[in-house]
Formats: C-alpha cells, sequence, structure tokens
C-alpha cells in the first residue's frame, strides 16, 4: 500500500496534458483527486470518471487559480468534497508564442498571473491546513525555460524561473514542519502546448524525441512519496539541460 493512500490531491490544469497525466498517476498510487480545470469542464469530468474507474475518489472543479476568490472557492469545494488537500500540484499555465520585439505589457503581465502568481496563491491557501497536520507536499511544474530560455519567450522564461525561486523559499521556509515543496522542469513534452509550438523540435534535445506527459508524473509521485526530497528542481529534458 502507497504511503499517499487515501491523501487529497489537488492538480491544477489538469483536464488534459502533464495535469492530467499527474492526477491519474496519484489516482494509481491511492490518492483521491481534485480535478481543477478553467474552461474545459467536459475533459475534465472524463479525468474524473477514469480517476473513479481505478477506485479513489474524485471531483472536477472549476476555477481560475489566478484569481484569488476563485482559489479560495475551489479549495474550499475540494475540503467539502474529499478532505483537506495534503498534496498540492502548481501545473496549470498557459505559453504565449510571439517574437520578443513584438510582446506587450499586457503579455508580460498575463503570464506572470497565470503561471507564476497562481502558483502564490493556491500555496497560500492550502498551506494552514498542512502545518496544522505538520504534513504536505507541494510540487510546481516549471520548465526547461527556466533554466535555458526555452522557445517560448521572456515572459514565460521569467514565469518559470520564478516558479523554482518560490520553491526555494517555501522549501526553506517548512522544511521543519514536514512539508516538502519541489519543482519540476519539463522539456518539450509531447501536449498541445508543445505541438502547437513550431519552435519546439526533436533536434533541440540530445536524446532527439519529445517526453510523455507519464515522465513528468512519475517524477510528482515520487517528490510525493518522499519524506527528505526538498527544495529540489528535478529535470525531465532529455538531456537538454544537465545539472
Amino acid at each position: 500500500m502507497s504511503k499517499l493512500q487515501n491523501r487529497v490531491a489537488l492538480v491544477t490544469g489538469a483536464s488534459r496534458g502533464i495535469g492530467k497525466a499527474i492526477a491519474l498517476a496519484f489516482a494509481d498510487v491511492g490518492c483521491q483527486v481534485v480535478v481543477n480545470y478553467r474552461k474545459e469542464h467536459a475533459a475534465a469530468e472524463a479525468v474524473v470518471d477514469a480517476i473513479r474507474s481505478k477506485g479513489p475518489r474524485a471531483v472536477a472543479v472549476q476555477g481560475d487559480v489566478s484569481i484569488v476568490t476563485d482559489v479560495e472557492r475551489l479549495v474550499g469545494q475540494a475540503e467539502s468534497a474529499l478532505g483537506e488537500v495534503g498534496i498540492l500540484v502548481n501545473n496549470a499555465g498557459i505559453s504565449q508564442i510571439k517574437p520578443f520585439q513584438e510582446l506587450l505589457e499586457a503579455d508580460w503581465d498575463e503570464i506572470l498571473r497565470v503561471n507564476l502568481k497562481s502558483a502564490f496563491l493556491t500555496t497560500q491557501r492550502v498551506l494552514h491546513n498542512m502545518r496544522g497536520r505538520r504534513w504536505g507536499r507541494i510540487i510546481n511544474i516549471s520548465s526547461v525555460a527556466a533554466q535555458t530560455g526555452g522557445v517560448v519567450g521572456p515572459h514565460y522564461a521569467a514565469s518559470k524561473a520564478g516558479l523554482i525561486g518560490l520553491t526555494h523559499y517555501y522549501a526553506s521556509s517548512l522544511a521543519k514542519e514536514g512539508i516538502t515543496v519541489n519543482a519540476i522542469a519539463p522539456a518539450l513534452i509531447e501536449t498541445d502546448m508543445i505541438t502547437s509550438n513550431p519552435n519546439a523540435s526533436t533536434a533541440r534535445i540530445p536524446m532527439g524525441i519529445f517526453g510523455s506527459p507519464e515522465e513528468i508524473a512519475r517524477a510528482a509521485v515520487l517528490l510525493a512519496e518522499s519524506d527528505y526530497i526538498t527544495g529540489q528542481t528535478i529535470s525531465v529534458n532529455g538531456g537538454w539541460y544537465m545539472t
């Protein structure tokens, strides 16, 4: 039996792609799962059905996690349906492919709000109960763009680098309270975000292939199961960036 059995995992942006794979992976180890989505209701409900077919309970909850009132409602509904959130995966994010010389202030603000501010808001909301239980797992989905600049733009790279800084702060502040905080930095995972980006090519990857969402999901479960890994960025990138 997994040590995560019956823990409640909240995965933001979980209706498809990496978030969906992570939600299903947590269900495989016995977690109850909150599937957050912003627009794709039918897709989120399909993920919930897949989780329930594995045995655990699950619920889909709509919410824009870059808006504090939505975060409050999301976590409140999650707690009412399944119980206190013990595992938070900050996966929700967007990309916006545009030449850097054409970027506007509004482009910058949107990417930073959706990709970085959202992780701050959701983390702040769940920490009270995690600290009370002296157990919690927070996993932030960053990107190789934080380490190399990537192929989307400076606003995207900055937002993903900000997630690593956020990870370091919370990890060092909460290490004595039974709460671990880590990041995962994927590169060119085969999702809609990558297949729609003309700059994303397997030629950039030493291994010569795109990664699968399940690779990221396995790393997330590993981090949630560990009592001793905190403050780390796990790179899953086919060799693009080496540490």
